[in-house]
């Protein structure tokens, strides 16, 4: 063997050393962080949700990123998400002459891949980690779609306090999914997880409504909304205390806890056959059910509803839910136990013609 012939076995040794090492340089599971366990009504409105094992409100992988939160989120943190390949040498020039001329560091030029990467590794920042981010943001764009990394980075990201993920940081500051924010208050979230330490509904109010009307700003420059637009969305009101989650279907929600692993189900959030606007409206009936019979002694109250051509549960009430009075034992799931005289009233209702 020739010494060119030596000298070109090394190189595609080297080559392919390096290769395998891009590709395995990814864990197989970025986050492994436990997630809140979720119920959702056939119409996918939220029905009940109990906080994660770590006491974070931490919701699972979102697949679908509401369209105002990504024009929002790339117009702060990463204009260019959509042509760079994980690293963008303009943000990371102009961080370094920002910093030079700071003297200190003002900017980190990290893009939403290098973010979703520090997110994951939760190591201190340095130049070593720096160099790591970019080397596997560029490895995380081999292997992922820009929407799977959008996903990746709007449900792990932190939104102040215990609340991570875009899911839960809506239901906790606005009662609502995502999906059904205003510019506004996309525009108020979008800015959390920049600095969710300092900047969070209930404190340092003036900083977040300038963040904000400042995003405002940038997407009417963006031409991503017109000026009237931007003018209502800086009036409208900056989340105050963190809302409880809805609990309208709490017992079931327990029992999916309870078999969700016999079950052999991965993901913590399910979907159920439940109709949302019967849930509700049993939900009120059986409260005002269950204050008329509480002078018989009658403390508990339960129904279950089916539809028994199609074979599925309409409304699963296991309880009148009332955690606040302990000695009425409502965390009781009547609709999994034998009846007991005395002790509840359990209503079965079978519905032939559901519409």
């Amino acid at each position: 063997m020739t010494k060119q012939q030596k000298a070109l076995l090394i190189a595609d040794g080297i080559c392919l050393s390096l290769f395998l090492f891009f590709m395995f340089s990814l864990p197989k599971q970025l986050f492994k962080s436990p997630t809140s366990y979720v119920i959702e009504a056939s119409n996918g409105e939220l029905l009940s949700a109990a906080i994660a094992s770590d006491g974070q409100w931490r919701f699972p992988t979102i697949d679908t990123v509401p369209e105002k939160f990504v024009k929002c989120i790339t117009a702060f943190e990463d204009q260019r998400f959509f042509k760079h390949f994980g690293v963008d040498p303009l943000a990371i020039s102009r961080a370094m002459k920002q910093n030079l001329k700071a003297k200190g560091i003002v900017s980190g030029g990290s893009t939403l891949s290098m973010q979703v990467i520090r997110l994951s590794r939760r190591q201190h920042r340095s130049i070593w980690q720096k160099l790591t981010e970019v080397w596997l943001a560029t490895r995380l764009e081999f292997t992922h779609s820009k929407q799977e990394i959008m996903g990746l980075y709007a449900s792990n990201a932190p939104f102040g306090s215990n609340v991570v993920g875009l899911d839960a940081a809506s239901w906790r500051y606005f009662g609502r999914k995502a999906e059904n924010l205003s510019w506004g208050e996309m525009a108020t979230l979008a800015v959390l997880p920049n600095s969710p330490s300092l900047v969070h509904p209930g404190k340092n109010s003036g900083r977040l409504i300038k963040k904000r009307n400042d995003l405002l700003d940038k997407l009417v420059k963006l031409k991503v909304i017109d000026l009237a637009t931007a003018s209502l969305a800086k009036t409208e009101p900056i989340p105050g205390k963190p809302l409880p989650l809805p609990q309208n279907a709490p017992h079931l929600l327990n029992r999916f806890k309870e078999e969700r692993k016999r079950l052999d189900i991965h993901s913590t959030s399910l979907t159920t056959t439940l109709d949302y606007d019967l849930q509700l409206k049993l939900n009120d009936l059986l409260k005002r059910y269950n204050n008329r019979y509480r002078a018989n002694d009658i403390n508990n109250i339960a129904a279950l509803v089916l539809d028994v051509k199609k074979g599925t549960v309409l409304s699963y009430i296991g309880n009148n839910y009332q955690p606040e009075n302990a000695s009425l034992e409502s965390h009781v799931d009547i609709d999994q136990s034998p009846t007991q005289p005395r002790k509840y009233l359990k209503t079965l209702i079978v519905c032939e013609h559901a519409e």
